[in-house]
């Protein structure tokens, strides 16, 4: 196993945090220098353009920014693993994903925090900043809402997309391919259990179902779902009819006997290596929670896993969405797509998976550092634009 991790990230993050003062800063394109400058940059030479995208607003994508420009949104109400923080609570992450998208896909991002939960008035506020925007990504908005917050922000003319259901969807399913080759396992003949079934687990458990998973459980907070709980929200209940057929209720630790793969979507220390012991031989873990996983890999390595993914940059097999949404949002922009359909998010998938041909233990996917994840990414991504 790796080296164990430093446990001082949190005291040197605030520390960088302060010195900085924020992760981001805006840099103009052009030069300031003389009258003849302000006056192209400003006024009057800006009317012209002003009046040109009035009179044709698709010339908005070529005569500004907004091409490749997207808003990163949060209300704060689940960021990260730590619940709801509210939006100044949200802000460090989604400055951070800001950084992410301009450093490994070559976006502009814009962090936008909403001090509101409510479901209207988020989709209100989104509808009212989209012309800003080529893009508009969702973060850290909290289940069952953000379901309902997408679906309603479809028709705006630009892609929308929440990043914890689909950028963690397109990892899991690029995760599990490859470490089932690792294995020698098949899809459609492994036992899946997920700890977590909020906006993540539910992406990620239908994504696994559209690529041939056949046997899964989904486990939240209250013990395992299934069809027929009478405590199930509708995104639930709608889950429940696709998995667990055999109604099986208990907790994470019964639904994990016999698993051949465990996704953890949830908290820290759901799992013991106790429970990993008792998972099918040559088991794969992949435990996400951040900042602390489900299990940590030198337990889940002791209960006998074969392959073992975090969502921490600190360990071998890093799971995390930061591998999807700048390659997603770079295709979606260079397609001019007007949404991310799931042939787009398919083809996400495939293609990360494929970077990483011959995977092994250590390796199922590329490093998130790797510069070329996005690009390749966002080639596969605006492919399968159909319009």
């Amino acid at each position: 196993m790796a080296t164990p991790p430093r446990d001082d990230y949190g005291p040197r993050s605030i520390d960088l945090h302060r010195r900085l003062k924020g992760k981001l800063s805006v840099s103009s394109r052009v030069e300031l220098s003389t009258t003849d400058d302000l006056s192209l940059a400003y006024t009057p030479g800006v009317g012209a353009v002003s009046s040109a995208i009035a009179d044709d607003p698709e010339l908005s994508y070529e005569l500004t920014g907004r091409g490749n420009t997207i808003a990163v949104v949060s209300d704060g109400s689940a960021v990260l693993g730590l619940g709801n923080l509210g939006a100044l609570g949200a802000m460090p992450v989604m400055e951070g994903k800001c950084v992410l998208f301009k450093e490994l896909g070559g976006i502009d991002a814009i962090p936008l925090v909403l001090d509101t939960q409510d479901i209207d008035e988020l989709v209100a506020t989104v509808r009212a900043i989209a012309p800003s925007f080529g893009g508009i990504n969702l973060e850290d908005i909290s289940a069952p809402r953000c379901f309902e917050v997408e679906e309603r922000l479809q028709d705006l003319g630009i892609p929308v997309f929440h990043d914890d259901q689909h950028g963690t969807s397109i990892v899991v399913l690029a995760a599990v391919l490859n470490a089932l080759k690792v294995v020698g396992k098949r899809l459609d003949a492994v036992k899946i259990v997920f700890s977590g079934a909020g906006a993540g687990g539910i992406a990620s458990a239908k994504m696994l179902l559209e690529a041939g998973a056949a046997n899964m459980t989904l486990v939240d907070s209250q013990g395992a779902i299934y069809e027929g709980r009478d405590d199930l929200n509708e995104a639930k209940r709608q889950i429940a009819k696709l998995t667990n057929r055999e109604g099986a209720a208990g907790s994470i630790h019964d639904a994990i006997e016999g698993a051949d793969v465990f996704i953890g979507l949830s908290m820290a220390g759901v799992l013991g290596r106790e429970d990993v012991a008792r998972m099918a031989k040559d088991s794969v873990v992949i435990a996400m929670a951040n900042p602390v996983p489900e299990i940590m890999p030198d337990e889940a390595a002791a209960g006998g896993a074969a392959v073992i993914g975090t969502g921490r940059s600190d360990f071998p097999n890093q799971v995390n969405n930061v591998l999807a949404f700048p390659g997603v949002f770079r295709g979606a922009l260079d397609a001019r797509a007007t949404r991310v359909t799931p042939a787009m998010r398919l083809a996400a998938a495939t293609a990360l998976a494929g970077m990483v041909p011959s995977p092994t233990a250590e390796r199922i996917l590329p490093s998130p550092l790797d510069r070329s994840v996005a690009p390749t990414v966002g080639k596969a991504v605006a492919a399968a634009w159909t319009g």
